[in-house]
Formats: structure tokens, sequence, C-alpha cells
């Protein structure tokens, strides 16, 4: 039930990122955030719902592995799927800014 519970997170928070990456030219932080998210499962190697630095380190989630301290913003040492989304959402607001600010009028 845990499991089949955060494979349907994971689909929703694909679905969520990719469209919004791509409208502001973040493809690629937007293939390697889904990737992590498709991941996090496999990494997950105590079924917690959360992926331990340790975890993160051993698995396959380089995106979760290069940016673990920026996705842990509580600082508990682990991180969830809401936090790699929030993560990603706080990137999106960036890059959106950024884009709104180089329009000249």
């Amino acid at each position: 039930m845990h499991c089949a519970r955060l494979a349907l997170i994971s689909s929703l928070a694909l679905g969520a990122i990719a469209p919004a990456h791509a409208q502001h030219g973040m493809g690629s932080l937007s293939s390697d955030a889904s990737m992590a998210l498709k991941n996090m499962k496999i990494a997950d190697r105590n079924k917690d719902g959360l992926i331990s630095r340790e975890e993160a380190e051993k698995g396959p989630v380089p995106f979760i592995r290069a940016h673990f301290d920026a996705i842990d913003r509580e600082h508990r040492g682990a991180v969830s799927v809401d936090d790699v989304k929030a993560y990603v959402a706080s990137l999106q607001r960036k890059g959106a800014h950024a884009a709104a600010s180089s329009v000249k009028p």
C-alpha cells in the first residue's frame, strides 16, 4: 500500500513538474527532477517514504544527491516527495521571475 501511494504521488508530481519547466526553458531540470521522483522508490531502501542522505548517496537519485541540502529545508536529514516537489517549484518560480525580468517593454 505504501509503495502504491508513493508511486501515485510520484506520477502526479511528474505531471505537474514537466509542463511548467518546458514553458520556462527548464527542460533539463524537469527531466532530472522527474527521474529523481521515479527513482525515489528504489532509493528508499527502508521503505519509510523518505530518502536519507545515505540513501541518496547510494541510490539512483543524482538530482536529490546533488541538491540534498537545498531540498532538506527542515534539516532533518531526509527528504520526501513533497520536499522534492517544493524545491523544484521554488526553482520554477526563480526561473519564471528571471524570464519575466529579462523581457524588455
